[in-house]
């Protein structure tokens, strides 16, 4: 492109924005599976950023998770992701599955608390993590921040992810089927409540859900890798078939960015979706977690984005 053109095209721009047009912007969500949160929650963050945020065009993508998505934020084409705060964090710092590769992310918004369910059905001999020794398990598909998180608990659990199990690389919607066929006798999926695809397998005539507790792995886990982790429980009332709260590790999720996003267009992206939050809980319920309380340093490993900051500095919320 000639430097010509490029003046011609830096000249339109202006004027457009003088003129008070709104500039054509496509935006893809990275999302997650089909079974889980991710995908929902990111397509309803896609309609109303592209209903209210003047010449913004969003889309929702099929991913694999979190790493996937880490990676596409990466690229620098226009994305944006949902990531579980572990994964970014091993992509800020480049470690784990981007060891060597570090990732200029950043935090736009704490979005909710992300559960690790463990489960198995009745007759598969699962009734603890020891259990999995011996056993077929699916740990998560690859681009998957579940993966990362169920190496953790597995080793904390005092097991070996290679030596100690047969291990599929399943998403949950896989998961939940090969658990149906007999394949597997076991999977991790860390996800929203409910989940779509758990509740498919609770609500399977002539099976009973499994919830394995592992919730006491939690402080071997934060020693190791820093206070990503806390001990939380799935209400009984969550999956059909379960006896009890299922004691279990909890991550935060949170919505990412390129460093290099422009900070008008994180500042929108953030605001947009606080002021039609409702509609967003209308899509899962989960989003009712997206609260102004949840927004703070702690809470995420990852630096907010400038535009992120400036719109929680005017709601009185300081971040960085």
């Amino acid at each position: 492109m000639t430097r010509t053109l490029i003046r011609l095209i830096g000249a339109g721009i202006a004027a457009a924005l003088l003129a008070g047009t709104a500039v054509a912007q496509n935006i893809s969500i990275a999302t997650g599976g089909t079974g889980g949160v991710y995908y929902p929650m990111g397509g309803g963050i896609a309609a109303v950023l592209s209903k209210h945020v003047p010449g913004m065009q969003a889309t929702a993508e099929v991913t694999g998770g979190s790493v996937d998505n880490l990676k596409l934020i990466g690229s620098g084409s226009p994305y944006i992701g949902l990531s579980m705060v572990d994964a970014a964090q091993d992509a800020y710092r480049g470690d784990g599955k981007f060891s060597g590769n570090k990732i200029g992310v950043r935090t736009l918004m704490v979005l909710y608390p992300n559960r690790m369910h463990v489960v198995s059905v009745e007759g598969r001999g699962v009734a603890k993590i020891t259990d999995l020794k011996g056993k077929r398990v699916s740990t998560g598909s690859p681009g998957s921040a579940t993966e990362v998180m169920a190496f953790r608990v597995i080793e904390a659990a005092g097991l070996d992810k290679d030596k100690d199990m047969t291990r599929e690389r399943l998403g949950v919607a896989e998961s939940v089927n090969a658990t149906k066929d007999g394949k597997i006798d076991a999977f991790f999926w860390v996800g929203g409540l409910p989940t779509a695809a758990v509740t498919d397998l609770a609500n399977t005539p002539g099976t009973k859900i499994k919830m394995v507790d592992h919730a006491e792995l939690v402080p071997a886990m934060n020693k190791k890798y820093g206070n990503l982790y806390v001990e939380d429980a799935i209400p009984k009332e969550t999956y059909k078939g379960m006896d009890a709260d299922n004691k279990q590790a909890t991550v935060m999720n949170i919505l990412v960015a390129n460093e290099n996003m422009d900070d008008k267009t994180a500042y929108n992206i953030v605001k947009t979706i606080f002021d039609k939050r409702d509609d967003l809980i209308a899509v899962h319920k989960e989003a009712a977690n997206f609260k102004l309380e949840n927004q703070k340093a702690s809470a995420t490993p990852i630096p907010f984005h400038p535009g992120a900051a400036k719109y929680f500095a005017e709601k009185g919320v300081k971040v960085n």
